[in-house]
């Protein structure tokens, strides 16, 4: 037992960047937030994807966010090679998306509008789109924020934002978004401003 409780520490060690790393605290939030979160499913988070600072393994240049759609995280890369690192769910081989985007544009609570395809695939979101999409909230699939990526001004359609499905993080389960858990994309939305870098690889 003692064995195999070590084997698992080490595990976690080796992902978070050989043990020098440190917890991110909680972002404040508004009581919108807080209420909006407390409806949405609780789940037990896997240590590894928690929110720590660790040394940044990305080698771009600090404020930069880099996604490691293999591994599930997200890292915002901090000053004197430090790092961010989140874990997030990404989309399923079929829908992933790869490249380099900015932010174009930030939102909190975000309406939502299912894109064309996935109506093609989930014929039963039409009445969503007839109904003028999804009002921001706890039955929201964006969660409490959305960061918009662009490419050459042009929307990629790709989103980073949180999610009312806690349970898919780590997993590809998106349909090419990058999902995080509310309390994470709220931390990252504080941190960086429109125009930010997003590589996604």
């Amino acid at each position: 037992m003692k064995s195999s409780s070590f084997i698992s520490l080490a595990a976690i060690c080796l992902l978070v960047a050989g043990c020098n790393f440190k917890g991110v605290p909680d972002p404040s939030m508004s009581d919108r937030d807080r209420n909006f979160i407390a409806m949405v499913p609780t789940m037990e988070m896997n240590l590894v994807y928690e929110r720590y600072e660790i040394d940044d393994p990305t080698g771009e240049p600090p404020g930069t966010i880099v996604v490691d759609t293999k591994m599930k995280f997200l890292y915002l890369v901090l000053p004197k090679a430090r790092a961010i690192r989140y874990g997030v769910a990404t989309g399923a081989e079929a829908y992933g998306w790869t490249g380099t985007a900015t932010i174009a544009r930030k939102a909190e609570w975000p309406h939502w509008t299912p894109p064309a395809d996935m109506v093609a695939r989930w014929p039963h979101l039409k009445p969503v789109i007839a109904a003028g999409g999804l009002n921001g909230g706890p039955d929201n699939p964006l969660g409490a924020r959305a960061l918009y990526l662009y490419d050459k001004g042009r929307d990629t359609l790709y989103r980073i934002h949180g999610t009312n499905e806690p349970e898919t993080i780590g997993h590809e389960a998106s349909s090419g978004c990058i999902r995080m858990r509310n309390i994470d994309v709220i931390d990252l939305y504080a941190r960086v401003p429109a125009g930010t870098k997003v590589i996604v690889r």
